[in-house]
């Protein structure tokens, strides 16, 4: 049966009828005694010299390289390859692309430095009979001679500067200037186009791991006090950490890369950055934007949440609070020494029924409003220590020997607003999930800019009514509501007339608001319309130096959650140099023990007629009126007020609504 022999066994395979034999696979057996194979070893690691690539991307980080062209044959190509610095196009070229990207980094390279000896340096010229098969061509170009000198200087220049950060103005000048100040400042320029501060289209978070490799975030904790059970995560970048809180674990994360590249790169994510289409935001007369630096934002907001935890520490039940407000001062833009004037909470006005012919009792107990009125109390505190030559050096304010008011601020002396949401009234009534483009389509509807009152006892505001704009005492008391003007409204009002109020209008010259920053809500087109746009068209005639104030508008990085908790009916005030916080009962305008607060109107009256006899430089030292009558008799803030009014009418806003005048028909104590 089987011609060709037998059967093949196991090892064997048959093909074609033929049967062959598979040779058995030889084994490898180390000798008995072999010594385990030596692990390869080699010499200690040479470091090896960074490229004019790597030194720019210390200096710049996040820069892109651009392919411009390819020209010459496909053998031999000649690329082209251009990186953006600072909005400085700098090109390179090679015969591979990593050459290119080394010379348009050398190149850009060259523009920082200028060496002693004033030698030039050269381009890197590409070899005729260049092999491009090879890559010896790509270490040529790494250790080209220019080159290899560049990055040597600039790492020389780095260390000195790091070994030596204080360095004097002379041996700040043996360094190229130019670079000294890379050295010191490596950030990226914010991003633009046509000139103009653009929302990066990355979110924050991929934005900064790729502008930064070392990037650490960590949540920290969960900070139980803050509303809503707010994360708080921490950045690290370069051993510089950064913060954000919000509602979640992303949204935390969100905030703090936001403030990081604010700080590191001027890239801002604030709805300030981009005007909208149609009604793009005006531009004030000194300075070429509306926005506040995000980085200073961001400090005052923090600034003001720090000093409510320290403030509040001891009385954790009145921590409960919807709206939160605070007033910083800072000399000169330095927010390093910045001060914290004023911290309040509140959000309800009080009721008719418990209205003060006396001036005793608080009227509108929202935070902003509140926040205000203990800065008059800081201002008249400043006013005293001039009262005495020994203490005249400490007070924000100086003489004004050229003007009709004695006194006036230091000049760099500026004031900043802190509410955590947008204020109530127009610059609060907006959709902020619609695309709201502020061209109102309906043609009958004027919801835009109109004047509002504050509900008594409760929130939310509604559009003034067609009325003389007079209250009457026995109407309220007889069930009519107490109403009283939004705070968007008095806002306006403030950018007019100041915020010292008329009874210092006397005595000091106008002091207007520098920024205002919100912790949510802000609309840049409907803040700015309810701050000062609606009227900018219409005012006219204010004595000087009175004027239209456009103060900065700003939101913080790490904003605030929609809060849908019942508003208490108490508000904390704290004010610079007090002792502990007061707290207010809202509805009844006086402190939870039944007193009368420090911030009334009949505190202030006391503290003006204190001032009118003892103050140097005035010339009237009685006050015989009336406190309604007093006011009246400061003639150009009156004559500011009347035209601010007028102003709303010829715009066709609405009637500024008045307390009942039995208000303010008091005299001073004796």
């Amino acid at each position: 049966m089987f011609p060709y022999g037998p059967v093949a066994n196991s090892s064997e395979n048959t093909m074609n009828g033929y049967n062959r034999k598979v040779p058995p696979k030889r084994r490898y057996e180390m000798p008995k005694y072999a010594a385990p194979p030596k692990k390869k070893t080699c010499k200690e690691r040479i470091p090896q010299p960074k490229n004019t690539v790597a030194m720019l991307n210390e200096l710049r980080n996040g820069l892109i390289y651009k392919l411009e062209s390819q020209t010459g044959p496909v053998h031999a190509p000649l690329f082209t390859i251009s990186v953006e610095v600072d909005g400085q196009k700098y090109m390179g070229q090679g015969r591979s692309k990593k050459v290119a990207r080394i010379e348009a980094a050398a190149t850009a390279l060259r523009s920082f430095i200028q060496f002693k000896d004033g030698a030039v340096l050269s381009p890197l010229k590409p070899s005729g009979n260049l092999d491009f098969t090879s890559d010896e061509h790509l270490e040529n170009g790494i250790e080209n001679v220019d080159n290899g000198k560049l990055v040597d200087y600039i790492q020389k220049t780095l260390m000195l500067t790091e070994k030596k950060p204080n360095l004097t103005s002379l041996e700040q000048s043996t360094l190229p200037l130019q670079m000294f100040c890379m050295s010191q400042n490596v950030s990226k320029s914010a991003i633009t186009v046509d000139g103009q501060k653009k929302v990066p289209d990355k979110g924050p978070v991929m934005l900064l791991y790729e502008l930064y490799n070392d990037v650490n975030f960590e949540c920290i904790n969960i900070d139980s006090a803050q509303n809503n059970c707010r994360f708080k995560m921490t950045v690290t970048i370069n051993e510089k950490k950064f913060d954000g809180t919000g509602p979640s674990k992303k949204l935390a994360k969100n905030a703090a890369a936001k403030a990081a590249l604010a700080s590191l790169c001027n890239i801002s994510y604030s709805p300030m950055v981009v005007p909208q289409k149609n009604v793009p935001l005006p531009i004030d007369d000194k300075s070429s934007s509306m926005e506040l630096p995000q980085i200073h934002a961001d400090a005052i907001g923090r600034l003001v949440l720090e000093k409510f935890m320290e403030v509040i520490k001891g009385q954790e039940a009145y921590s409960r609070r919807k709206v939160l407000a605070g007033i910083v001062m800072t000399e000169n833009m330095n927010f390093f020494e910045a001060k914290v004037i004023s911290v309040s909470t509140g959000t309800k006005c009080v009721s008719g029924e418990h209205m003060s012919v006396n001036g005793a009792v608080l009227n509108d107990s929202h935070a902003e409003i509140v926040s205000r009125r203990c800065l008059l109390k800081f201002l008249y505190a400043q006013l005293d220590l001039q009262c005495n030559q020994a203490t005249a050096y400490q007070s924000i304010f100086v003489r004004n020997t050229d003007g009709q008011y004695p006194y006036k601020l230091k000049s760099g002396v500026h004031f900043h607003l802190y509410i955590n949401t947008a204020p109530c009234g127009d610059a609060r009534i907006f959709s902020p999930h619609e695309n709201d483009t502020g061209v109102d389509k309906h043609p009958n509807r004027k919801a835009r800019g109109q004047l509002r009152t504050k509900i008594e006892s409760g929130e939310g505001t509604i559009p003034v009514k067609s009325s003389d704009g007079i209250q009457t005492w026995d109407g309220v008391l007889q069930g009519q509501r107490l109403l009283t003007m939004s705070c968007s409204d008095k806002i306006a009002r403030w950018n007019i007339v100041g915020i010292q109020g008329s009874l210092l209008s006397s005595i000091i010259e106008p002091v207007y608001l520098h920024s205002i920053v919100l912790g949510s809500l802000l609309h840049p087109e409907h803040m700015y319309r309810a701050v000062c746009g609606r009227i900018e068209k219409s005012i006219q005639g204010l004595p000087p130096p009175y004027h239209l104030n456009k103060p900065r508008l700003a939101l913080v990085t790490s904003a605030e959650p929609r809060n849908q908790a019942k508003a208490p009916n108490f508000g904390i005030n704290w004010t610079i140099g007090d002792v502990e916080l007061e707290v207010v009962n809202s509805l009844t305008g006086r402190t939870i023990g039944g007193q009368v607060s420090r911030i009334t109107k009949q505190a202030f009256f006391d503290k003006y007629g204190f001032l009118m006899k003892n103050l140097p430089g005035i010339l009237k030292r009685s006050v015989t009126t009336d406190y309604g009558q007093t006011k009246a008799n400061v003639k150009d803030y009156q004559i500011a007020k009347i035209e601010l009014f007028s102003a709303f009418k010829r715009e066709d806003l609405g009637s500024w609504l008045k307390k009942p005048i039995e208000q303010d028909e008091f005299v001073l104590n004796e």
